[in-house]
Parts: C-alpha cells; sequence; structure tokens
C-alpha cells in the first residue's frame, strides 16, 4: 500500500511539474478585408464582394463611395477563421476596408448589397453561420458585362453571415 502511495505521489508530482513549465498557449489577431490573403485558404480567381451599403448609396460618379470585403468560396463564418499555428492560435477577423462607409468595420452582419465579379462561380450568402437559414443566389459574371452589384434581400441586410458556392 505504501509504494503504491508513492508512486502516486510522484505521479502527482511530475504532472504538477510540468504543468509548471508548460508554456501556455498564446494567441494572434488579425484583420482582413479578402480570405485569399489568410495564409491557410487556398484561393484561385472569383471573388465575391459584399459592400456596407446598399448599392444605390455604393457607387456615386463611378467610383466606390463605400467599403467592402472580398470573398473566395466557400466562407462558413464571415466572424473569421482560426487555426493552431504551433502553439499559437491565429484568427482572421473579417472586416470592411478603409474606402468610406463601413470602414475598417467587422462584416459579419454588415453587409447591404453583393457584387458577384466571378467569371464562372455562382455563390448564395446565408443568414446563419454554416450555411443555414434563408439564403440568396448571386449568379457569376458574364464575360461581357459589368460585375453584376445587387442588394441583398430583407431576410439578409445586415444579417448575413456565411456565403458557399451555388
Amino acid at each position: 500500500m505504501r509504494s503504491r502511495l508513492s508512486a502516486a505521489v510522484t505521479a502527482i508530482a511530475a504532472a504538477a511539474g510540468l504543468l509548471a513549465t508548460a508554456t501556455p498557449a498564446q494567441a494572434a489577431e488579425f484583420t482582413t478585408t479578402d480570405n485569399c490573403d489568410v495564409p491557410w485558404i487556398e484561393c484561385s480567381y472569383g471573388d465575391l464582394w459584399l459592400l456596407y451599403n446598399s448599392k444605390e448609396l455604393a457607387i456615386r460618379d463611378g467610383h466606390y463611395v463605400t467599403s467592402w470585403s472580398t470573398f473566395y468560396g466557400n466562407v462558413s463564418d464571415y466572424w473569421g477563421t482560426s487555426q493552431y499555428q504551433g502553439s499559437t492560435l491565429t484568427t482572421y477577423r473579417y472586416v470592411f476596408n478603409g474606402n468610406g462607409n463601413g470602414a475598417w468595420q467587422y462584416m459579419k452582419n454588415n453587409a447591404a448589397s453583393v457584387q458577384n465579379c466571378a467569371p464562372g462561380d455562382n455563390y448564395r450568402v446565408y443568414y446563419n453561420s454554416g450555411y443555414g437559414g434563408t439564403s440568396q443566389y448571386f449568379a457569376h459574371n458574364e464575360p461581357w458585362g459589368d460585375c453584376n452589384l445587387t442588394n441583398l434581400i430583407t431576410a439578409l441586410k445586415n444579417e448575413n453571415a456565411s456565403q458557399h458556392f451555388a
């Protein structure tokens, strides 16, 4: 009995020693306006733009007067993405760029219009993270035309959380 107790005390002491010398996990957080700037996301051409203002207020005299974020592919949560890199949890939060209205605000649940500039990819924008709830379809850009700029439907305006190839 005494040897078991001695072994248990030794094991507890060893575990406590490991915990005392363990390096705590670290966290790094960044903001980005484009999910293709996240190191672990592989992108190709064909971005979906989410704009802070509705299309009537987004462009004036042929120039953008609102901020936007661009995304390629499936994005399960517009709040951002995280990944451990060694012992550091690295997180990228999606924000609008600094181009006017909405500058540097978090993108999730703040977009009013969408512009699909992809030459071949159709998208859906969803109310919930993880591609759930009400959604709206956005057709790809036609080769002879401008990017399709469309207001989000009422249910999705300032209530947008994810996107998926359609």
